[in-house]
């Protein structure tokens, strides 16, 4: 079988066995062209060897170890598809080893900045000047007061449906990763943001079913549109505008909420993560109110302080 046909057959079977969405389709499509094109338009016959040489390759160039075990996931899972298809013979992927991941923290945003930004998009809404600036800035603060209030992530953000506007209601339905659905919680300022966004679409939109709809070729609002306006916003409000994206507000949805006192699990079912582990890189965020809950909390903590004892990190 022909490379284009194989990887045609690949991406299929990931769509209707798996469930794969449509952005991670495209990246496994971009990964296995990369790889072709770089060994000569040899996929199917390529060995242990060649797989290591293109993370040399990768390596010297720069890529981040990340993206390189990303490219290499891709790999595997189509040389397991083509093993388990009689397509080739052998898995060649077995014996490489993944690039060594360094464990790194998401980027938040404190609870100060996220009011700052807040505040910012409501005062354009209530300040703007015509009839399109203010739905502009009206769109922009329903974006916000959603993300922030819910935790999703941009592309289930920017395809909610109309449905979502339905002010009686203080969850979403949420479609995400894989098809698995799962609810959000919908707060009073996010639903009082949508209603007012809603009321100043314009008219050629009231048939859509989008609740961001958009003349782009998915009919809503995208990605990048979306975290442009945000940077943006960023600037205006004195923010550094590298430091603001729609997935830093997933972080700091999370990362507040665990500062709060919010129990892993919830924000693991919360944010869609099919594994704990995944949620588990927030719990650095939890070390001060774990430390102060044990020092405050604790019946020895409590007799270590009627003795003139105070716990500490050292205290082992």
């Amino acid at each position: 079988m022909k490379n284009a046909l194989a990887i045609e057959a690949f991406l299929e079977m990931m769509s209707v066995e798996r469930g794969a969405a449509a952005n991670t389709l495209a990246a496994y499509e971009r990964d296995l062209a990369a790889f072709d094109a770089w060994h000569n338009a040899r996929l199917m016959s390529a060995t242990c060897e060649d797989i290591r040489n293109w993370l040399v390759v990768m390596n010297d160039e720069g890529m981040s170890a990340s993206s390189q075990a990303r490219r290499l996931s891709t790999l595997r899972q189509f040389y397991r598809f083509a093993y388990g298809e009689g397509l080739r013979g052998d898995d060649p992927t077995g014996a490489v080893d993944s690039p060594r991941l360094g464990r790194s923290l998401p980027k938040i945003m404190s609870e100060g900045e996220v009011d700052r930004l807040l505040q910012c998009a409501q005062a354009e809404v209530e300040t703007a000047d015509t009839l399109a600036r203010k739905r502009r800035a009206s769109r922009l603060l329903a974006l916000l007061e959603l993300l922030y209030a819910s935790g999703l992530r941009v592309s289930e953000l920017v395809s909610l449906p109309i449905s979502a506007t339905n002010t009686d209601q203080r969850f979403i339905l949420v479609k995400g990763k894989g098809g698995k659905e799962r609810l959000v919680p919908m707060s009073n300022k996010a639903r009082e943001a949508v209603s007012i966004f809603v009321a100043l679409r314009e008219k050629r939109n009231a048939g859509s079913p989008w609740l961001f709809p958009a003349s782009s070729a998915s009919g809503h609002m995208t990605r990048q549109n979306f975290a442009r306006d945000l940077k943006d916003l960023a600037a205006r409000a004195g923010l550094q505008p590298s430091k603001v994206s729609p997935h830093v507000l997933r972080h700091a949805f999370a990362s507040h909420l665990l500062q709060n006192g919010a129990d892993l699990r919830a924000v693991q079912q919360l944010l869609g993560h099919a594994d704990i582990a995944t949620t588990q890189v927030y719990t650095h965020v939890m070390e001060e109110r774990l430390r102060a809950l044990v020092e405050t909390a604790h019946p020895l903590a409590a007799a270590g302080k009627n003795r003139g004892f105070t716990p500490s990190a050292s205290s082992g």
